[in-house]
């Protein structure tokens, strides 16, 4: 038995954008040589696109009669859904257009609690010069912040000690002191006779030992710098209430419950008002650092990128490990 096989034998090789194009130009001309003209191909390289999609859908998309190119019903069906295609397109690089030039986007930032008197003027410089973009900002203790990270649920975050367990890459932008605060009533804290507290000699490390420190929550990257900084100076300290939040620190040392160690940052406008002092004592401030983290081989988006960017040229930094 003889098998006639069909012109138009269908293939599992689905249709390119490319072919599209070329049968919505020859549909909108009904004529080849004016769709060549307007793809700026050659008439033979438009018929080879029109064969080519032929073949793909498995039907005859168009017939000539006399000089008339018209569409077959399945030429019909295939224009509806190129110009839908086209359209989804264009729509597309529209979009993609808008988010290389920041006129729209989101950005996700994670920032550790430290953070908070100095992240949201950042992103808020940020997003004056960036309208489009949409910003979010969560606020939180280091462990929870570098948990974003590990999730890709951020596409970068502030925080101070990086992870080590944690591929990343990080950009130093500013220092970060920390100090140690207590009540002006507080012993240590009141000056010599004629002497302003600030005018002390710096009191030794060991005059420390035994007083009650105001300590944030596990996980907290303040906690953790305190830790090991009393313990490889071989100082013991007693630990106070637990705290969740700088805030809490601050109002609970202003009360005379113990002494806090906190970002200089934080504790500026409560030391300027005189609810706590700065404590004068040897190694202190501890400074500490800022940094900007991303996951290693994370692709930062345009917004993401314009942001880093933004900070390091408003700290004047551009260190990167």
């Amino acid at each position: 038995m003889e098998i006639i096989r069909s012109p138009y034998d269908w293939c599992a090789m689905p249709p390119t954008l490319r072919q599209l194009d070329t049968f919505l130009a020859v549909a909108r001309h009904r004529n080849f040589t004016r769709a060549a003209e307007d793809l700026a191909l050659t008439q033979p390289a438009v018929s080879q696109q029109i064969r080519q999609l032929e073949n793909s859908v498995g039907l005859p998309l168009l017939e000539q009669l006399g000089r008339r190119i018209d569409l077959t019903e399945a030429g019909r069906e295939v224009l509806a859904y190129a110009q839908a295609i086209r359209r989804q397109m264009d729509e597309m690089e529209g979009v993609l257009d808008a988010l290389r030039g920041l006129e729209k986007g989101r950005l996700a930032i994670a920032a550790a609690t430290a953070a908070n008197y100095f992240a949201p003027h950042l992103l808020g410089s940020f997003q004056a010069r960036h309208p489009g973009v949409t910003v979010s900002l969560e606020i939180a203790n280091s462990a929870t912040v570098i948990e974003r990270l590990r999730a890709n649920d951020v596409d970068m975050a502030i925080m101070g000690r990086p992870p080590r367990d944690l591929p990343v890459k990080v950009a130093t932008f500013k220092d970060n002191p920390l100090i140690l605060i207590a009540a002006p009533s507080h012993p240590l804290a009141r000056p010599h006779p004629g002497h302003e507290v600030a005018e002390q000699r710096k009191l030794p490390l060991t005059r420390l030992a035994g007083e009650t420190f105001l300590v944030r929550e596990a996980g907290s990257g303040t906690r953790a710098a305190f830790q090991r900084f009393f313990e490889g100076h071989g100082i013991t300290v007693r630990q106070g209430m637990e705290l969740g939040s700088d805030e809490a620190i601050k109002q609970s040392v202003a009360a005379g419950l113990g002494l806090g160690m906190m970002s200089r940052g934080a504790v500026e406008a409560e030391l300027i008002a005189g609810r706590v002092v700065e404590l004068p004592v040897e190694h202190f401030p501890f400074v500490r650092q800022w940094n900007l983290v991303h996951r290693q081989g994370k692709r930062l988006s345009a917004p993401a990128d314009a942001f880093r960017t933004h900070v390091l040229a408003q700290s004047g930094r551009r260190r990167s490990i």
